[in-house]
């Protein structure tokens, strides 16, 4: 089973959990963007949550399935064709051989996700088929899909899909929201902002510019101040510069203290940009869901409840996942 790329799209790219293990070395863990709705889609046609997807940026693919199969969308709401007939996001669908999958324009979000039964079959690199492109490991040749590319699909587990739900139920679908708030865990550096250049932080208005990838997200807003210091030896004269740390994934980063940049999957492990506050890991996804535009407030939390929150999250997890049980 195989798909032929006939349009890629904007970016598509073949995506799993990700890539653990190399972070310090500089190998960034890659993955799904939105890792609930990529494994939503895995589970709504019975393959195993680690199983390689493809993540659709904005614009999506046209692909023909070489033999009959089985797939799910989920993620942003897109209008899905099948042979230019609509066709429901978050449900099973079936494909048979020679049927064109299409997509109309995103009505919000930024990207969504197609899994098929069996997994996007490449390579494994470090563990992942995840897609690295600054790398360009992983993934099918370390790139984005062009057209006449063949997407290779694994085989199906006889009967995977039997016992689960052709539909995941409307109160376990994210919401793409044009208004977030954001949950952060202050620090390393938020001792080097002034009283007010926190609480513009926290209490400003900040919102996604188109200058967002896989990489990181760029946001506009009030700005904030930093305290008068002399530079140490080795930093840099912005006043957002150190001299060297590592980076966490969701490291909030605000260069000139204008705009932030959140790291995300793609990011680089370290660099000479103080880091303010990190995104917790249960809200990751709300970022990979965020268009340009989007209003977004970040609120302070404690890792107590960073480590409720990501309870939560797995509890939330697996109710969805009960949900598709018949």
């Amino acid at each position: 089973m195989a798909f032929e790329v006939k349009s890629p799209g904007l970016s598509t790219t073949v995506q799993d959990r990700g890539r653990v293990g190399h972070y310090n070395v500089g190998i960034p863990q890659s993955g799904s963007m939105d890792q609930y709705s990529a494994e939503m889609a895995n589970a709504l046609v019975g393959n195993a949550p680690d199983l390689a997807v493809l993540e659709c940026t904005y614009l999506g693919p046209v692909l023909v399935a070489s033999e009959a199969t089985q797939i799910a969308v989920t993620g942003a709401p897109v209008t899905v064709k099948v042979n230019g007939e609509p066709r429901p996001e978050w449900a099973r669908l079936d494909l048979a051989a020679g049927d064109e999958l299409s997509f109309g324009p995103l009505q919000g979000g930024t990207r969504f996700y197609i899994a098929v039964a069996g997994g996007i079959d490449v390579p494994s690199v470090l563990g992942s088929r995840s897609t690295y492109l600054l790398g360009g490991i992983g993934g099918l040749n370390g790139r984005k899909l062009e057209s006449g590319d063949i997407v290779p699909v694994g085989a199906a587990v006889d009967g995977a899909s039997g016992g689960i739900g052709r539909e995941l139920p409307e109160e376990f679908r994210p919401e793409f929201s044009r208004e977030q708030s954001v949950r952060v865990v202050l620090g390393l550096y938020d001792h080097r902002l002034t009283e007010a250049g926190l609480d513009s932080l926290l209490n400003g208005e900040w919102k996604v510019t188109p200058v967002a990838d896989r990489m990181g997200i760029r946001y506009s807003g009030p700005g904030v101040e930093w305290k008068e210091r002399q530079q140490p030896f080795g930093a840099g004269s912005d006043p957002s510069n150190i001299v060297d740390a590592g980076y966490a994934v969701g490291s909030i980063q605000i260069p000139g203290g204008t705009q932030p940049i959140i790291l995300h999957r793609d990011a680089v492990s370290g660099g000479g940009y103080a880091m303010v506050a990190t995104v917790i890991s249960a809200d990751m996804d709300l970022l990979a869901r965020a268009a340009p535009g989007t209003s977004t407030r970040f609120v302070a939390v404690t890792q107590e409840e960073a480590l409720a929150a990501r309870k939560e999250r797995a509890a939330f997890l697996g109710r969805a996942l009960a949900s598709l049980q018949a």
